[in-house]
């Protein structure tokens, strides 16, 4: 059990670090998130192993996130690094400026709205299986991402027709 355990974690704990931090926009929450969720299923990684290790471990990424907001640390506001910039932009400022707006109008979503919108567009994701991750029904995943999206869509609205010199 400990062998394939530590093989699983060695094999997939970049692939859990990048989800975690896309879904939590915090490199060492993310980290935090990956290290409490993978000490928990350890007790029972037997029974994990031979369902599908992949799908239980996102989910509880996606749970073990939306439940941390009642820690006291989790009232933090999260400032996202933007992402390494594409070497073939023509305009290298502009990119990673778009890239932080986009990076902070994602941290400013609910977080249930946040997990739906990683799980639908970095996981790729249809809604049955979001609903399934989350534990609710898939009409409920379709009204957050329907709100998440209105909620991007007015802030990135609201930024380009604001001009340049007032605040927001």
């Amino acid at each position: 059990m400990r062998d394939s355990f530590e093989e699983y974690v060695t094999a997939s704990s970049g692939r859990l670090l990048r989800f975690a931090y896309v879904l939590c926009g915090d490199r060492f929450l993310a980290e935090d998130l990956v290290q409490d969720v993978l000490s928990r299923t350890h007790r029972h990684w037997r029974r994990v192993e031979t369902e599908n290790p992949d799908a239980y471990l996102r989910a509880a990424l996606v749970r073990a996130h939306l439940s941390w907001r009642r820690r006291r640390w989790s009232t933090e506001k999260v400032l996202a690094e933007p992402p390494e910039p594409n070497a073939r932009s023509v305009d290298f400022t502009q990119q990673l400026a778009s890239r932080d707006e986009l990076w902070s109008l994602l941290a400013s979503l609910p977080r249930a709205q946040r997990a739906v919108m990683v799980l639908r567009f970095y996981e790729d994701l249809d809604d049955r299986r979001i609903a399934e991750v989350l534990g609710c029904a898939p009409v409920t995943v379709r009204v957050h991402a329907s709100r998440a999206l209105g909620t991007l869509r007015a802030g990135l609205l609201r930024r380009i027709t604001q001009p340049q010199g007032d605040p927001q």
